[in-house]
């Protein structure tokens, strides 16, 4: 006695519709993920390229009622804006914080700011610049 197969012959009857599901998924998977690299692209391309001011903190100098910090700006010659630091203390607490705002037609601001704290600062930290 011979066994009866149960499955179709090969090629006989088109694909399967577990196939054609695993066909779908895989065009549902890329086209998503087409998306999602464009996403991320249009996000990164605005937040890099769009940025007209770059800054960082050369050195600070502490003291017991202020931290003497140097800042270095970077922007195109028509950017104004604002630069905010800030200054902790050691156990973490923040003793300063300030926005310094700059509106010259030189596209490097190099500039010793005095950020007054409240007990003695450690750090000297330049939390982001914003164009206005």
């Amino acid at each position: 006695m011979s066994t009866v197969s149960t499955r179709l012959p090969e090629g006989r009857y088109g694909r399967s519709a577990d196939e054609r599901a695993d066909h779908k998924l895989k065009i549902a998977a890329v086209v998503l993920g087409a998306a999602l690299l464009a996403l991320v692209g249009y996000f990164a391309y605005h937040y890099v390229g769009q940025s007209k001011i770059s800054a960082q903190v050369v050195s600070f100098q502490t003291s017991d009622d202020a931290v003497r910090i140097h800042l270095e700006v970077h922007k195109d010659a028509d950017a104004r804006g604002y630069c905010t630091l800030r200054s902790q203390a050691a156990d973490g607490d923040e003793v300063g914080r300030a926005d310094f705002h700059f509106d010259q037609h030189a596209t490097q601001i190099d500039q010793i700011l005095t950020l007054r704290t409240t007990s003695r600062g450690t750090t000297g930290e330049l939390l982001g610049c914003h164009s206005d």
